[in-house]
This record gives C-alpha cells, sequence and structure tokens, in this order.
C-alpha cells in the first residue's frame, strides 16, 4: 500500500459477532475500521434466530478485546456459565458492541462488489499499490463507493442456506413447493409457526446441530399436539458419531443436541430414513409432498419440510479478488485441510489466523462463518482467533499474529464424516487418530416408504 492508502479505514463487511470483534481488535491496535452492516441492527442474521439457544456459554461467545472496549461503559458481562439464545446474544452483547463503536458501524448497508480501484482480476500492473474498492447500496437504493485500505469479510453464510437436493441443487420441482418449505429452525412459541406445524407431519432435511435442534423441537411439540411427527431424513446411514460427542463432548450442550435428536426417534416422535438422497419434490392430489430419492424411492406424503443441509458462501461480491479457495469447500485453501468434513468429524481443527486465511490478493480476509466454506462445527470463539490474529498482523505485529492464545473443545467423537454411504453402512474401525471409529447404531422404526430401493 502507498502512504495515502494506509490512512484509509479497514473495512469490515458484517456486524455479526465475528466482524464486530474485528473491529474491536482494530481498535486496540490503532487502525481505524469501517463496519457495513446490510440489517438495520447490530447482529441482524443473529436475531433471525433469536429463539435459538447457543451451545457455547457466554464465557465462550464474548470476545476479550469487545469486552475491554464495552468495560467503560458500565456493561456487566452476563454470567459466564449460563447459556445464551440468539436474542440474548444480540441484545445483550452485539448491540451494546456496536454503539461504542458509534460511527464506525454503518446499517442498512449492503455491500455489492469488492475489487482495487482501477484494477480488475486480470489486471497486474500496480495492484498491490492500489486501494480496495467496496461498492455499496444504501437503505434508499443510492449507491455509493467506499475506499479501504484493507477488507475484512465476515458477511457469514445465513443468508445462502444450502437446497434439498443431494448433488447440491435444488431438487426438481423444490422452488415450486416453497409454500411448505422452510430453510430455518422454527420458533414453535411464535403462534403462527406452531400453527404450521403442530398436528402435522413434517420432514426434517439433515444431520447437523441445526436438524438436532429442529427434532427436539417437534419431538416436544408432539408432546402437546397429537398427530405431531416428524421423519428425520439423512443422506447416511445411522452410527455412534451421527449425534456427535454426546455425553462425552466438552461442549456439554452440544453434545445434549444429538442425544436429543436420538431420544426423539427412540420415543417415536420421529421416523428416520437413511441414505436417502432427494432428488424431486412432488406433490399428491391434497397438496402434500412426497420426497422422491435417487434411488426411486417414494417417501410417504409430508405437510411440511424443514431443510437444515447446511450454509454456503457467497462469494459473488468478492469475484474481482484474487482469493485461493479450496475447490470443494469454498474456504481458503490453507485452512481447507484441516475443516474438510471427508476427514474430519469432530472440529478437530487446531486454532488459526492470518496464515492460513491469506490469499493471493493481499490484505483481503474471509472470516468467521464464511472462511469455513462450506464445513459445519464453526465456534465462535474460532473467529475471534481468526480476527486477533489479522488485527495483530495489519498492525505490524507478526509475532502476536503468529501466536496461538485459543484452546478449543473437541466433540469426542473423532474420524472421518463418511459424507457419501449406504443406509446403515457400518463405519470401519481401525483404531487410527484420536479414537477409533464407532459400530453402527441402530434407532427407532424407519419411516415406510414405496417404490424401489
Amino acid at each position: 500500500m502507498n502512504a495515502s492508502t494506509t490512512t484509509l479505514p479497514t473495512v469490515v463487511i458484517g456486524a455479526g459477532p465475528v466482524g464486530l470483534a474485528a473491529a474491536a481488535h482494530l481498535v486496540s491496535r490503532g487502525i481505524t475500521p469501517l463496519v457495513l452492516e446490510a440489517g438495520d441492527s447490530a447482529g441482524a442474521a443473529t436475531r433471525q434466530w433469536a429463539h435459538v439457544r447457543l451451545f457455547s456459554t457466554w464465557s465462550e461467545v464474548v470476545d476479550p478485546a469487545a469486552e475491554k472496549l464495552l468495560a467503560p461503559t458500565g456493561w456487566v458481562k452476563p454470567d459466564g456459565d449460563t447459556y445464551p439464545t440468539g436474542g440474548d446474544w444480540a441484545e445483550r452483547y452485539l448491540q451494546p458492541l456496536a454503539n461504542v463503536l458509534g460511527e464506525k458501524v454503518r446499517y442498512d448497508t449492503t455491500v455489492t462488489g469488492v475489487s482495487r480501484l482501477g484494477r480488475d482480476r486480470i489486471v497486474d500492473a500496480g495492484r498491490e499499490q492500489q486501494p480496495f474498492t467496496i461498492r455499496i447500496v444504501n437503505a434508499d437504493g443510492t449507491e455509493e463507493r467506499i475506499l479501504a485500505s484493507a477488507v475484512i469479510d465476515a458477511s457469514g453464510t445465513w443468508s445462502t442456506p444450502s437446497p434439498i437436493g443431494g448433488d447440491g441443487l435444488p431438487a426438481l420441482g423444490e422452488k415450486a413447493a416453497a409454500d411448505r418449505i422452510s430453510y430455518r429452525i422454527p420458533d414453535l412459541k411464535d403462534l403462527a409457526a406452531r400453527a404450521r406445524y403442530a398436528g402435522k407431519r413434517t420432514a426434517v432435511i439433515g444431520s447437523g446441530a441445526s436438524a438436532f435442534t429442529a427434532l427436539a423441537y417437534l419431538a416436544d411439540l408432539a408432546k402437546e399436539e397429537p398427530g405431531t411427527h416428524a421423519v428425520w431424513i439423512l443422506r447416511r446411514g445411522i452410527s455412534g458419531s451421527t449425534f456427535g460427542g454426546g455425553s462425552t463432548d466438552q461442549l456439554p450442550a452440544r453434545g445434549a443436541l444429538g442425544l436429543a435428536a436420538k431420544a426423539a426417534v427412540d420415543d417415536g416422535y420421529a421416523d428416520a430414513v437413511t441414505g436417502f438422497r432427494t432428488d424431486a419434490v412432488q406433490r399428491d392430489s391434497d397438496s402434500r409432498l412426497i420426497l422422491v430419492g435417487e434411488d426411486g424411492r417414494r417417501l410417504d406424503p409430508v405437510d411440511e419440510v424443514i431443510v437444515l443441509t447446511g450454509l454456503r458462501p457467497d462469494l459473488s461480491f468478492v469475484s474481482e479478488l484474487r482469493l485461493a479457495l479450496d475447490e470443494r469447500l469454498q474456504a481458503p485453501v490453507e485452512l481447507a485441510p484441516l475443516i474438510d468434513p471427508n476427514q474430519h468429524s469432530c472440529g478437530t481443527v487446531y486454532p488459526h489466523g492470518v496464515g492460513e486465511l491469506s490469499h493471493p490478493e493481499q490484505s483481503v480476509y474471509l472470516v468467521g462463518m464464511k472462511s469455513y466454506g462450506r464445513a459445519p462445527t464453526f465456534l465462535a470463539m474460532t473467529g475471534y482467533e481468526q480476527v486477533r490474529s489479522i488485527a495483530a498482523h495489519l498492525a505490524g505485529d507478526q509475532e502476536a499474529a503468529e501466536r496461538v492464545e485459543l484452546t478449543l473443545p473437541e466433540t469426542g467423537v473423532c474420524g472421518g464424516a463418511g459424507l457419501f454411504d449406504q443406509p446403515q453402512a457400518t463405519e470401519e474401525t481401525n483404531g487410527a487418530g484420536c479414537c477409533a471409529a464407532p459400530a453402527t447404531l441402530t434407532i427407532g422404526a424407519p419411516a415406510s416408504s414405496s417404490g424401489g430401493c
């Protein structure tokens, strides 16, 4: 960067937990941040799952640099041993932090493009000497250009949920059935949402913490509303690792989610369909939905479908930057091998920072959930460590940038996740790694289906 460029702010995209933590760390280093948030408040995405309780405690979701900024304001840190909801996190921590940052946070500001001033991704000449140019659209529709010395993209993946289709594309008929399909965990305390699922048969597609949560919520609803039933659809078979770490998870609330999903099936509130990769969504004569698998199986009709098959990054507005992204995960190439779900099921990635998050385009970083691309198991404290390291690097403190200041918990279940296998396939046990893969575990009764297998 040239001398004039260094006087420009570092633009942070997204006023969520990691974006605001990035701003706090930059401030602590004497670097001016400018946080651009598409929503009208801090943690706008987090507020959309305000009803969901985190599996991390308050002590694990408050960034140390942010806490230092908040302390002089009289802010009282919540009890570190308790678990916030998404709403608690936004109201009691994220918004107060954004308020402290003041004019360094701009709301209702949507980033539509990031590039080098006067240079598209093809041009080499003088590229690194040019500032970044960030195109934005304001709430009133007006466009604007902002110049920056560096860019930290903490926009997350919330806005781009993955579709039903097992091939990564929307299943045939998925868009036409949008009126009966949701991609979020339902808030069953909301009367409209409760009415949507009460007494209904609902398919839940997915195998992560979000799917566990939805199954537990529907099981609780079934205890109060007769006729409520869930069909849990997994693309893999069921094994001991399906439910995460359980009682051995170092994040107990995370382990409890998997146990709750297992209980929903064991107690008869949900049926499990394994090895089912959805190819099409059809309607019956009553307008209920029929899921058709790649193998030709047709499941019994359901009233609603909740799709929780993961999230993916929106890379459209950074397409003019030279990013080194893994071809599978769409995560930085140095980070991808550490989080690849083909190899890891327990979140054993070590704390990482600027070294793993750098790109051929200097001074641009994808952080937080977005840094994981399509990989799951991201923890807030991982993001906090990322931005601590990046802020140190931008300030010229390479020793601090390379230093590890975080110890992450594990799930207690390690080994390959087996993203593609046959129904009820037994995982191989070879004793390698931190622990052996568990034997196949059968729960509940399979949901009825018709047609060939």
